[in-house]
């Protein structure tokens, strides 16, 4: 396990703010406009001033959503709508929620985790990154100083022994709870006795950790560190380099920069922890829409595939999406996918075949017999890159969780037209939706221990995280 430890963590103060659940958002990156504003308009204190903060027509160098977002978090740290923690904690995180009619609840704990570049320790990614996403973090996290929302990383612990020795100490305690805008219940408990902190880091040892959720946002971290660590040589204490190993006790060595030193908060990270055997750790699907491919009907898909799948008539209409999909589930295997052309309003079950393999083994042979057989990579690299779509650069798929979106995307497409041109499928009409299965947590170790990257939004893990429970503070 990379080092970890307790945090003086920024909180609200109740007695300012009321009830939690009216300051506290998800992540920034499923925000759209409308929840922004509704966020905006619950609480004058909601930290989406903080995490997303909105742009204003004057906005310049000097005056804008990143400088504002900081400008606000030090008034409320000054006004004590925020406060920090008396002493380093690690907090305790229950996610409750309802998936299928089935109440969960995730366990996990929130602290801090020293920062190791990918590929230099013992922390792994799953999905590659974008740079964008990554510098409009850098400039948040820059102007206010702290990590804003935490990580979500992975562990392996079969008996879940961490876990246990925290829900031990806060057994008879009562938590401090918010319900999200999905009615999801987010529970937190402080834990600051050091005997439970140190049983914790002892039972978790050498494991690895897994990023599941906010690759984006660690390797910004990272990035951010090196920032600071390259501001204080040049101005307060210039450090020459030196040949430190990263997470050695003498200090942080930052590439071309120097060293920050060893317990600098900005040398890690805020994380939430869950093992991979906690029983309401959940991977859920996410499906596909695809336009600006060329109309077709099942009949060209079926021609198009070839002999790498088998392929049967599986129904038409959306509506039909919704038992298909169980079909699917009930059958487990990531080579095993459901394809809808809208151009005949049918669906298609197709099957990946021995000759299927070995076409996807050449297509895709950087990468290991594990990527390989996901079905997310099936999807893209063999089926729409290889068969469908070779050399064509089509528009980003629509991404979707539950099947319900998927059936009015499609329904909605049935009326979307077409473009200005004439041409089908390349305005609001998806030409070809796929239900394809999710990645499981195994796969997650296996694809990340093997230094692989799995494609974009292979897993969906939910509930999210919520920020606004526990702010990491980087100076």
């Amino acid at each position: 396990m990379p080092h970890i430890s307790a945090l003086r963590g920024i909180r609200y103060d109740l007695g300012h703010v009321g009830s939690l659940s009216n300051v506290v958002a998800p992540p920034y990156d499923v925000i759209d406009a409308a929840l922004q504003q509704r966020l905006y308009d619950l609480h004058a204190a909601n930290v989406v001033r903080l995490i997303l903060n909105k742009d204003e027509p004057s906005d310049d160098e000097h005056n804008n959503r990143y400088t504002r977002a900081a400008r606000q978090m030090r008034a409320w740290m000054r006004d004590g709508t925020l406060f920090t923690e008396a002493d380093p904690a690690i907090y305790v995180y229950h996610q409750v929620f309802r998936e299928r009619g089935v109440e969960f609840t995730r366990r996990g704990f929130m602290c801090r985790v020293r920062l190791e570049r990918f590929g230099e320790g013992n922390i792994y990614p799953h999905e590659e990154t974008h740079g964008a996403a990554k510098a409009d973090r850098l400039k948040l996290w820059g102007a206010c100083k702290a990590n804003l929302s935490q990580i979500f990383g992975l562990y392996p612990d079969e008996e879940n022994q961490a876990q246990n020795i925290l829900e031990a100490a806060i057994a008879g305690v009562a938590p401090l709870e918010a319900t999200d805008h999905l009615g999801v219940v987010h529970r937190i408990w402080p834990v600051t006795d050091v005997s439970t902190i140190t049983a914790v880091i002892a039972a978790l040892g050498e494991r690895p950790v897994y990023i599941a959720d906010g690759h984006h946002r660690y390797e910004t971290a990272c990035n951010l560190r090196d920032q600071i660590a390259a501001e204080q040589r040049r101005t307060d204490n210039p450090v020459r380099p030196s040949a430190v190993q990263q997470a050695g006790p003498d200090g942080q060595e930052c590439p071309s920069y120097g060293v920050l030193p060893a317990e600098h908060p900005a040398n890690y990270v805020l994380m939430m922890l869950v093992s991979m055997s906690d029983p309401g750790m959940l991977v859920l699907a996410t499906h596909r829409l695809f336009r600006g491919l060329p109309p077709m009907a099942s009949a060209q898909l079926r021609e198009a595939l070839g002999d790498c799948f088998t392929a049967e008539p599986a129904g038409s209409g959306p509506e039909r999406a919704r038992a298909l999909w169980e079909e699917i589930e009930l059958e487990g295997e990531q080579s095993t996918l459901g394809l809808y052309t809208a151009a005949d309003d049918q669906w298609t079950l197709v099957r990946l075949t021995e000759a299927g393999r070995r076409r996807m083994a050449e297509v895709a042979s950087e990468h290991s017999a594990d990527w390989q057989g996901l079905g997310v990579s099936i999807l893209h690299r063999l089926i729409m890159d290889s068969l469908l779509a070779p050399r064509s650069s089509l528009p980003a798929p629509k991404y979707v969780r539950d099947i319900e979106e998927v059936v009015e995307g499609l329904k909605r497409g049935d009326t979307a037209g077409r473009d200005a041109t004439g041409q089908a499928g390349t305005a609001g009409r998806f030409e070809l939706a796929a239900l394809v299965m999710p990645a499981t947590v195994e796969h997650i170790r296996a694809i990340s221990s093997h230094g692989e990257r799995m494609p974009a939004k292979s897993t969906y893990f939910y509930p999210k995280l919520l920020s606004g429970l526990v702010i990491n503070p980087l100076e």
